[in-house]
């Protein structure tokens, strides 16, 4: 046993050496992709491939020390192993392997970056940080969402953020006696005086409807794409829209009731005593009919 550990010290001591070689050269190369990946500006991209070749080059470190320590030990046969072993891995950790992949094509594909302000499945924020296994998001409320790379992939995702500015809808209805024409103009004045709101696209104003009480002015306009900007435009263009239009007399009705004067209205209205059923008919507190 002694002579065996004897023979074998040199084989461990160039094998510790390999390794550590392999394990410098893959931290150097992982610094490397992660600063070219960077100045890309892409920094989830650079922490996952430098990840990824950190690992790469750590398992092939163990391999060749492997390989070195035990001659007998062939690279294809720990390979052949290796190869079983990951299929009774991927059997088990299925779910975990799919977001893996998932991840890697996101980081690939790059739908979104950091920053960028989302839609999930109905869950919006704002992107902190895209990583192998889930994409993690910051809610307008403030909340930390962790969304599986699987579901984002496979699922319909909007990127509120991803063009330089994003349309606005408002409606505005005035009273059937206001004069179309002179509103159109007079909302149209507000939206081009107001920073908010971008000359290009420029917004426009339209007859969306014809209700019941109001005709209804539909207001577009573009504003930055960022959401706490979008709600700050919207309240801008509505309050200096319904200043304007009251310093233009243009009113801005509620909506109209029309009531019906049913005998069980009229009856109610006209008699102090009566009192209405919930069926909807009158009768008198006592229990006498109406006159």
């Amino acid at each position: 046993m002694l002579d065996t550990l004897g023979d074998a010290a040199p084989r461990v001591g160039v094998a510790v050496a390999v390794a550590l070689l392999l394990y410098g050269v893959g931290r150097v190369l992982g610094a490397g992709v992660r600063r070219r990946w960077c100045r890309l500006d892409r920094p989830s991209f650079a922490n996952v491939m430098s990840r990824v070749v950190r690992l790469g080059f750590g398992l092939l470190a163990v391999l060749t020390a492997a390989t070195i320590v035990f001659p007998t030990v062939q690279p294809v046969n720990v390979l052949g192993s290796l190869g079983f072993f990951s299929i009774a891995v991927g059997f088990a950790f299925r779910d975990i392997l799919e977001n893996l992949l998932a991840g890697i094509l996101l980081l690939f594909r790059s739908p979104f970056r950091m920053g960028d302000e989302v839609d999930i499945e109905g869950t919006r924020g704002t992107v902190v940080e895209i990583n192998l296994r889930e994409t993690v998001l910051r809610t307008y409320e403030g909340r930390k969402v962790l969304i599986p790379n699987a579901t984002v992939y496979k699922n319909q995702l909007v990127v509120q953020t991803a063009y330089g500015a994003i349309r606005t809808e408002a409606v505005v209805g005035i009273a059937y006696e206001s004069d179309v024409d002179r509103a159109h103009r007079v909302v149209l004045d507000v939206l081009r005086g107001l920073d908010e709101v971008l000359a290009e696209p420029a917004p426009l104003v339209l007859v969306g409807e014809l209700g019941p009480s109001t005709v209804d002015l539909q207001v577009l306009f573009w504003t930055a794409p960022q959401q706490a900007l979008v709600l700050q435009a919207r309240d801008r263009v509505l309050t200096q829209i319904k200043v304007a239009l009251d310093e233009a007399g243009i009113e801005m009705p509620a909506d109209i009731v029309v009531l019906q004067g049913t005998p069980s209205l009229k009856a109610a209205l006209r008699d102090d005593e009566a009192e209405t059923t919930q069926a909807g008919s009158v009768r008198r507190l006592g229990g006498r009919p109406p006159s």
